[in-house]
């Protein structure tokens, strides 16, 4: 079995941007890309990461519980988020996800928006459908990944 241990994916995949629709049942319908909408470059974040989010995000509590089973008290281990937490964690996965876009996205008045963690953040926070168009980005990517694998192992 061969392995690809390049850093490729942390290069990141560009999308042109497209928008989305939703229908009054709830589902999505995404349209097709138009050119000069603007193009953004999306990385899935890798365990390492998300390991690093994790913990910078989450706080470990331990508890002493009652096993039953063995009926002894054992320390039992859990991570659990303020809400403060919560978001700094979606700040920080997202300001990796979003690793760059191009002067075509940009505010009202057309003028270029920079692509800083803040601005990110203000983008999703804002547009749902830059949320959903990012959200699509990153399940193409995943959907790509998982096709590459079964490949691998039916061509071993």
């Amino acid at each position: 079995m061969r392995f690809d241990l390049s850093d490729d994916a942390n290069k990141g995949k560009w999308f042109d941007y497209f928008d989305s629709e939703v229908k009054e049942d709830g589902s999505k319908v995404y349209l097709d890309p138009v050119p000069g909408m603007g193009r953004v470059c999306f990385r899935k974040p890798d365990r390492t990461v998300m390991e690093k989010i994790g913990t910078e995000t989450k706080t470990i509590r331990e508890r002493i519980v009652h096993n039953k089973d063995r009926r002894a008290m054992e320390i039992i281990q859990q991570e659990v988020q303020t809400p403060e937490q919560k978001r700094k964690e979606m700040e920080m996965f997202w300001d990796h996800a979003i690793k760059d876009w191009d002067e075509n996205i940009q505010d009202k008045n057309g003028t270029p928006i920079p692509c800083t963690a803040g601005n990110k953040l203000e983008l999703l926070d804002k547009s749902a459908r830059f949320t959903r168009f990012a959200v699509r980005c990153l399940e193409i990517i995943n959907e790509v990944e998982v096709g590459k694998a079964e490949d691998e192992i039916k061509n071993s």
